[in-house]
């Protein structure tokens, strides 16, 4: 039978059930990892922020820190400029926000004015109607607006516990990474022992080149659309320069929504004019990151081409939203560089990987005897039953 079957056929069938097999898995793992969510994230994040923290816990060991030490300091450091910014931002708020009201105010009152002199001609009866309206749909929908209040809450609660959780998973991952990663590669087969280590360091370093990396264009993209904003008197520059500095770590998706709000903060303050040159100045920062930081800076730190970043944010704020759009590129900058070790046999020449050997790393133990797999002999076992 299978010799009257084209040699093309069989070649597609074979391909079609084992992709349909690796999609099935994949599907599967997704599925689990969904529900599991509220623990992934923060592991995530804790990632992220230890391939960011540890060359300053590094530099302290090299100074003799003790390694207890390091790490507290680097962590309460981390923790001290982010409030610091906070207390800045918001300071910086509340003195503007008043200014800013009334400004809105003024833009509410120019709107109202248009509607009645304007093309429209509504009559001050008629714009008392449309809010008389708008008012009872809002009394109307209190029970739904009540809803989405306790569910923000829920939601608050749960922001609190994931940010603890992080913070609990980073000290353990700056004191104890090379243990941790040591057991999770003990648990492989021997034989397979050296190509994960390596592939899972090569993994790591491209997810932590690529959270170096993000950072520097983020504060780039921060830098140039605050300043800006405070060259061309847009209020509240510094809070905008710290949400585009936030805004950015989600590649594309990040980029649109902060310049949207920079470009509305300039039409309520000042206008419309004033309005279209941030928007000059938002596409000109971004046109300078996709143009210039984008292949030049993250191309080589991930080696990952723009189309595959847009699709990957695209596939994963569709699968999970904004935690989704935030780790697909690292993500997908990991598994890129591991399935690379992998397909390439790298571990095979990898001086990095014969290092640890020589040095006795125990997660490299599949190269001789395992003795957390030693075989026991009871007393008499090898002699000879009669």
């Amino acid at each position: 039978m299978d010799e009257d079957i084209p040699y093309g056929v069989r070649i597609a069938a074979s391909w079609a059930w084992r992709l349909g097999l690796i999609l099935v898995v994949a599907g599967a793992l997704i599925w689990l990892l969904s529900k599991i969510s509220f623990l992934i994230i923060p592991v995530m994040v804790a990632a992220l922020l230890a391939g960011l923290l540890s060359p300053a816990t590094r530099w302290l060991r090299r100074r003799r820190v003790p390694n207890g030490a390091a790490v507290a300091l680097t962590v309460l450091g981390f923790v001290g400029v982010i409030a610091a910014a906070l207390a800045l931002v918001g300071r910086q708020l509340s003195a503007g926000f008043g200014e800013l009201w009334s400004q809105a105010l003024e833009g509410v009152q120019q709107v109202q004015g248009w509607l009645a002199e304007g093309p429209l001609h509504l009559t001050a009866a008629q714009i008392d109607t449309y809010i008389k309206e708008g008012t009872d749909a809002l009394q109307n929908n209190s029970s739904s607006i009540l809803n989405g209040a306790l569910t923000f809450g829920s939601t608050a609660g749960h922001f609190a516990a994931g940010l603890l959780l992080a913070m609990f998973v980073l000290i353990f991952f700056l004191l104890q990474g090379d243990q941790i990663w040591g057991f999770l590669v003990r648990l492989m087969p021997r034989k397979a022992r050296p190509a994960v280590y390596g592939a899972g360091h090569r993994g790591w370093t491209s997810m932590v080149s690529y959270a170096r990396i993000q950072m520097f264009v983020a504060f780039v993209d921060a830098v140039g659309i605050g300043v800006g904003a405070a060259i061309i008197g847009v209020p509240l520059a510094l809070p905008l320069g710290v949400l585009v500095f936030i805004g950015s770590f989600i590649p594309v998706v990040g980029a649109l929504l902060t310049g949207a709000i920079a470009v509305l903060l300039a039409l309520v303050a000042n206008g419309l004019v004033n309005a279209l040159i941030m928007l000059g100045i938002v596409l000109l920062v971004q046109q300078l990151e996709s143009h210039i930081l984008q292949p030049l800076v993250m191309g080589k730190a991930v080696s990952l081409h723009p189309v595959a970043v847009i699709l990957s944010v695209a596939a994963g704020s569709y699968l999970a939203g904004i935690p989704g759009a935030l780790f697909s590129v690292p993500i997908l900058a990991v598994a890129n560089s591991a399935v690379r070790y992998i397909a390439g046999r790298t571990w095979e020449h990898d001086e990095e990987l014969a290092a640890a050997s020589l040095q006795g790393d125990p997660a490299l133990a599949g190269a001789g005897e395992d003795p957390s797999f030693r075989e026991d002999h009871l007393p008499g076992a090898d002699a000879e039953t009669p």
